[in-house]
């Protein structure tokens, strides 16, 4: 997997995303939820990148698996944090959870060709 590879590109662009979300939520005085996403959306991309220098296919994929646990909880964050009212732009919310459910999408791709290979 290169850096110019797509999950590699879209998980830092949505952690690109993140960080403005996070600036914006900080402004409405939002800490607790928000610094969660922020932990966990910037950690996709950077797993991403992590499992690209793997030791080892094992390593690679076990990354990748990280890269995925962060996505979904960055789902969840995403999910709080519109259903309380602090992501109040229905638009700019399903543009970003879209983003979000598309890196999910593709992280399960590659994974799921990992433990189809161990079979």
């Amino acid at each position: 997997m290169k850096d110019n590879n797509v999950v590699v590109m879209k998980s830092k662009a949505f952690a690109l995303r993140i960080i403005k979300l996070y600036q914006m939520l900080n402004q409405q005085h939002e800490h607790i939820m928000s610094k969660q996403m922020l932990r966990s959306g910037t950690s996709i991309g950077a797993n991403v990148k992590e499992a690209i220098r793997g030791q080892s296919r094992a390593d690679f994929f076990s990354k990748l698996n990280i890269a995925l646990k962060e996505a979904s909880e960055t789902e969840y964050w995403l999910e709080l944090l519109y259903e309380s009212g602090y992501i109040n732009n229905e638009a700019a919310y399903q543009s970003i959870y879209s983003d979000c459910q598309e890196l999910i999408s593709i992280l399960v791709a590659i994974t799921k060709a990992q433990n189809q290979s161990t079979l």
